[in-house]
Parts: C-alpha cells; sequence; structure tokens
C-alpha cells in the first residue's frame, strides 16, 4: 500500500472512530428520568470563590431536643451542645450545633481543627474534652487513616446558617458525670454525659 492510500485509510479510519464515538457517548446521556439531579458540586464554583460547605460530612442532624450548653465564639458564631452520649463501643459522642448570628458568612473554621493538617481538614478535630476531677484530657478519636471522628467540611457558615457537628472521644470512666468541652475560638462549655 503507498503512503498516499495509507494517508486515506488512517483519515476514514478516523471518521469512521469518531462517528462510532459519538453514538456510543449519545447512548449513554439517557438514564432515569425518575431520580432528581444532584446539587451542583462545590468544585464548579467560580474561580476566587471561597468553596462554602452547605452539608458537613458526618453524622446525621441531632435532634435538639435538649440542651446542654451554649456558648458563644467569635464574629456572632454560637456553638449548642445538645447532647453527650456514652454507648456501648467505649466511645462518647458530644453533637450540636454551630449557628452563624453574624451578618456576613463566617470562614476562619481552620482554628477548630487544631493541629490537623492533612488527614481530615477543615473540621472540629481541635475539640478537647477536659475531666477535671480525673485529671485526663480527652481528643477526638482518629480511623485507621488518621481522620478524626467528627464533623469535617466546615470551611464557610453562611449568615444565619446552623450546621450539625459531632466530636467522638474515648469514654471517660463511669464516675464521671460532666466533663469541659473545648472548641478553640469558643468559650469553655461544662456538659453533663449521659448513657
Amino acid at each position: 500500500m503507498s503512503i498516499r492510500h495509507s494517508a486515506k485509510f488512517r483519515g476514514g479510519a478516523a471518521a469512521v472512530s469518531v462517528a462510532v464515538l459519538a453514538i456510543t457517548m449519545a447512548g449513554c446521556g439517557g438514564g432515569d428520568d425518575s431520580k432528581p439531579k444532584a446539587a451542583q458540586s462545590p468544585s464548579s464554583n467560580s474561580q476566587g470563590a471561597a468553596p462554602r460547605s452547605q452539608e458537613p460530612s458526618g453524622s446525621p442532624a441531632p435532634t435538639p431536643t435538649e440542651v446542654l450548653a451554649t456558648v458563644n465564639g467569635e464574629n456572632g458564631m454560637t456553638l449548642t451542645i445538645n447532647s453527650a452520649v456514652r454507648d456501648a463501643g467505649g466511645f462518647l459522642t458530644v453533637s450540636g450545633q454551630l449557628k452563624n448570628t453574624g451578618s456576613q458568612a463566617f470562614a476562619s473554621t481552620a482554628a477548630w481543627r487544631g493541629n490537623e493538617l492533612n488527614s481530615s481538614g477543615a473540621s472540629v478535630a481541635g475539640v478537647t474534652l477536659v475531666d477535671k476531677a480525673g485529671k485526663k484530657r480527652y481528643y477526638v478519636l482518629r480511623d485507621t487513616d488518621g481522620r478524626c471522628l467528627c464533623t469535617t467540611g466546615l470551611t464557610v457558615i453562611d449568615a444565619g446558617q446552623t450546621v450539625p457537628f459531632f466530636a467522638q472521644f474515648p469514654v471517660p470512666p463511669n464516675n464521671t458525670t460532666q466533663v469541659d468541652f473545648n472548641l478553640p475560638t469558643f468559650a469553655t462549655a461544662t456538659i453533663k454525659i449521659s448513657g
């Protein structure tokens, strides 16, 4: 085959390949129209915009039936703790809500992660519990990859927005009934443990 015929063959093969690819991709575009479309991902924000965390990862939002403590932080942030529960697995789970009562978005969440650098990213990994009677400080538990067992993805909290949070700790002894909850930038809250 001459070079001229090879070039024609390659050009024709490329055209056929493009046509087959276009037909295949058109077939992939359909789907089950009964499912609602997913919300726009944070990665599609316009350039220069700070990523917003509308739904931090972690456990579902607690049902705020009880308020153990409410403390204020900087720039209108309020922390409400709704529960501190021992479970059979040897954990103490503290959950509640963070609310931005200010008039502007709050983006100074980096302090909340404490000394956390990579594994958990923007999170409440910097929270600690202090058992004054037992003279012990408890840090947030980690999984086998070093990520905190706590709410992550807290980068920006819009004005008026409330987001749930949780953090799991090693369980204090049964005779410890209250601990001090410390999240950087917030006042210390003394909370009662149940369970």
